[in-house]
């Protein structure tokens, strides 16, 4: 939802409303010698002749090099309280061929939650072994596929689970890797988080019943046990929440030592970016270590070995690296408490970027055609669809001379922009297109409105479908 005060509390009126804030931006983003937006050596007006708008663009250069950050940050982490750790991506903040591609190659594990992005990580040549399947709902086919292709670990998300697990493994004659998935009363977002007792959400089972769970998965003899796993959150800027969930966990995981090794502790992912200038997530070296030494303190006090760590994160690794570019249709000026609110309206919204409307999301905003010296504008970017709730960036200061037919470029869309995509209104998908070192290559077609009239059983019997006229983007 937009909010309803007029300007954010964080915001502030820019010195220049055409500079890139490095933390929300690749690492490769300026501007060239004509003022246009260039990501790794791609200028944003050559990408939409090109390709057209609403475009995704993702900077590979930028995503490989936070992907092997992350990892060198949780190995050193690890190595200096003497274990070793696991970093998958999470293929639910975005997930194709290419980006299974770059992870993997860049030393990192897979992470997927569902049948079909089993389906593109085991295409894309991901090893299975090094694959873990998460989802609080696994059918038992999507169970039995992952079981027969060899997934390294199935995280068990419910009581239920365990028996359909262990049949799907015994059925296989396979001894399954399993990890139980449990809520340790701990949520956290940027720098706060919220310890109880209990914690009401669909994902894992009660700390409590995590012992009694594990010895009962012991039971099966077509499953072994390598751990606990706990997701706290989202967008965190440091350490304190999974500290707190760490020492929470480890109580469970002496428990379970007590009969039998558990050599793993996952401790999920959930790691923050900046979405805006106002947003310092901490440094991932720094929370790495601080991770690695609460666990290493809760494994002396309850004197059990320091277990191999496991983190998923997806944000972190591919929000940063991408950049949506849409083109402006109108502007018109709204009056509001205090002064006037220019509206501007481009040709996505919603079906690509869902995030603002559902969880409230701030965005940043950039003109990618030119620069200006026009003083700054309090601006919102509204998207095309009939919601009133279809808002990309709440609130914003551009030139206030933005106009129809500039480029307008939203930065930090990697993760769950295109992933959580629709085709609300019957409006096609983006393309998305990955730039390095000045080459522009597509990783994910875009969709036509013949694609859409062609999935409608009605129109593709009667060949209704046939010589439409297609709006928007061609690729």
């Amino acid at each position: 939802m937009a909010s309803s005060a007029p300007v954010p509390g964080w915001l502030r009126v820019p010195d220049d409303a055409n500079a890139l804030a490095p933390l929300v931006w690749p690492s490769t983003a300026a501007r060239d010698d004509a003022g246009r937006l260039v990501i790794a050596g791609v200028d944003a007006a050559s990408l939409v002749a090109e390709y057209g708008t609403p475009l995704h663009v993702v900077d590979e250069a930028d995503a490989r090099a936070r992907a092997s950050q992350i990892r060198r940050a949780f190995d050193d982490a690890a190595a200096a309280i003497g274990t070793t750790v696991t970093v998958y991506y999470a293929g639910k903040a975005f997930l194709s061929g290419a980006i299974v591609h770059w992870v993997t190659e860049e030393g990192l594990a897979v992470d997927v939650c569902t049948g079909g992005e089993l389906a593109v990580a085991l295409a894309a040549g991901a090893d299975p072994a090094r694959i873990g399947f998460h989802g609080n709902n696994k059918s038992v086919a999507e169970i039995e596929r992952a079981v027969e292709a060899g997934v390294g670990t199935i995280v068990i998300d419910s009581e239920i689970e365990i028996e359909r697990v262990a049949d799907a493994a015994a059925r296989a004659g396979r001894v399954q890797p399993v990890r139980l998935r449990v809520n340790s009363g701990v949520h956290a977002s940027t720098h706060e988080f919220l310890a109880t007792a209990h914690e009401d959400q669909k994902f894992g089972v009660p700390l409590a019943s995590a012992v009694e769970l594990g010895t009962r998965i012991r039971s099966h003899p077509s499953l072994d046990l390598i751990g606990l796993h706990c997701h706290i959150g989202s967008q965190i800027f440091d350490a304190a929440g999974f500290a707190e969930s760490a020492e929470r966990l480890l109580g469970a995981h002496a428990e379970l030592s007590k009969t039998g090794p558990v050599p793993e502790l996952n401790l999920g992912g959930g790691f923050g970016i900046a979405y805006t200038s106002a947003d310092e997530p901490s440094p991932i070296e720094e929370i790495a270590q601080a991770i690695a030494a609460a666990v290493a303190t809760g494994c002396r006090e309850h004197g059990i070995p320091v277990p191999k760590l496991a983190f998923e994160p997806g944000r972190s690794i591919i929000g940063p690296a991408g950049v949506t570019l849409y083109t402006v249709g109108t502007t018109k000026p709204v009056p509001i408490e205090g002064g006037v609110r220019r509206y501007v309206s481009i040709d996505g919204g919603m079906s690509d970027n869902a995030r603002t409307a559902l969880y409230g999301a701030e965005y940043s905003a950039r003109i990618a055609s030119r620069v200006s010296t026009a003083a700054p504008a309090l601006v919102r970017v509204a998207g095309k669809h009939c919601e009133s709730g279809d808002i990309v960036v709440d609130a914003e200061y551009l030139p206030g001379d933005v106009a129809p037919g500039d480029l307008l470029a939203v930065p930090a869309t990697g993760a769950y922009c295109w992933s959580l995509a629709s085709n609300y209104n019957h409006v096609p998908r983006p393309p998305v297109i990955a730039v390095r070192d000045g080459v522009a290559r597509v990783i994910v077609h875009g969709e036509t409105e013949q694609q859409l009239l062609a999935r409608d059983a009605v129109l593709a019997a009667s060949d209704l479908s046939n010589d439409r006229p297609m709006e928007g983007n061609p690729a």
